[in-house]
């Protein structure tokens, strides 16, 4: 197999911006297709927010979404996908009504109010920036205020980001794009190494959140303290939209293999499929490359991320314990 990795923004016909507000701790993403594409969503996480996510049930009349809005804020952020129907709107891409043109944008919010200020989200104004910025791995748009490690609280956790990975097998083209900001562990799928997440008393490791949890096991713990991870899949093979449900589906074991735990009631796990192309593939091949693009995605999000609002990032303690040894 000959998988040849390429930048996600080499998939055509999408284009990806971001935007934030660095001192408050939070900012978007967008992933526009103004041409319309075929999406589906899985969501597996038991507190998610999310917006116009009915429009990809395969028996809804719309066969086609014009951009998804990956966003702080939690719920609050939801209302930044106006920025994303306005912008899109001035440039005449919509499903046309007879009346207007009305763009169909789906978004989904991770929670970082927890961070610096629970009082400013992401907002119209700066969903409409992202439409017209750029994308990069790292603290930046639905990055800027993610985390993780979070099951004994804000004191133990670390700086996360946003990642995304792309490959090219012959014509067809697939990708993740994953914000990164769950209660569990990040781990490197390949090797089982954990490289983020629960910090231990010193702050100089780490502590397994699985192991933690089977000790309090018989307690009922509050775990609301800001979580969720959410991402998209996209790939120029051509699929419809009940098929690309299929394909968000199978993505999700991408999370499974790089998060632990995972889809905790206190996270709203969410990731969308975008077909964007007309490559012919086979369903279950593409399905599993989204697992494993979705799961190195995840890798890079923590490994790019850089230290912020006081809290570590992998680097760090990487570059610490190669020090040590």
């Amino acid at each position: 197999m000959n998988l040849k990795e390429i930048s996600i923004i080499d998939i055509e016909d999408i284009k990806i911006g971001s935007a934030e507000d660095r001192e408050n701790a939070t900012g978007c993403t967008v992933i526009l297709c103004e041409k319309g594409a075929p999406a589906g969503i899985d969501v597996r996480g038991g507190g998610p927010a999310s917006r116009e996510s009915e429009l990809l049930n395969p028996v809804a009349a719309a066969d086609k979404i014009h951009a998804i809005l990956l966003s702080g804020g939690s719920a609050f952020g939801l209302d930044a996908a106006g920025g994303v129907m306005e912008y899109l709107e001035q440039k005449n891409v919509g499903v046309d009504t007879g009346v207007a043109k009305v763009p169909l944008v789906c978004c989904s919010c991770l929670f970082d109010l927890q961070l610096v200020s629970k009082r400013v989200r992401p907002d119209k104004a700066m969903a409409y920036r992202a439409c017209s910025g750029s994308y990069q791995d790292g603290n930046y748009g639905a990055g800027t205020g993610a985390t993780v490690g979070k099951y004994k609280g804000t004191e133990f956790m670390m700086k996360s980001g946003i990642g995304s990975y792309a490959v090219q097998l012959g014509e067809l083209k697939i990708g993740a794009i994953v914000a990164v900001n769950a209660l569990g562990d990040i781990f490197d799928y390949r090797t089982g190494q954990q490289i983020a997440g629960l910090l231990n008393q010193e702050k100089d490791g780490y502590l397994s959140t699985e192991e933690e949890m089977y000790k309090q096991c018989g307690q009922v713990k509050d775990l609301f303290t800001g979580n969720t991870t959410i991402g998209a899949v996209i790939t120029n093979a051509r699929f419809n939209k009940g098929q690309m449900n299929k394909i968000a589906a199978m993505a999700q074991n991408g999370y499974a293999r790089a998060i632990r735990p995972v889809h905790t009631e206190a996270d709203g796990d969410t990731i969308y499929a975008l077909s964007t192309g007309d490559v012919t593939a086979d369903i279950n091949g593409v399905g599993t490359l989204a697992a494993q693009v979705t799961a190195e995605a995840i890798k890079r999000a923590v490994f790019a991320a850089d230290p912020a609002y006081g809290l570590p990032a992998a680097k760090d303690l990487l570059k610490e314990r190669d020090a040590n040894r």
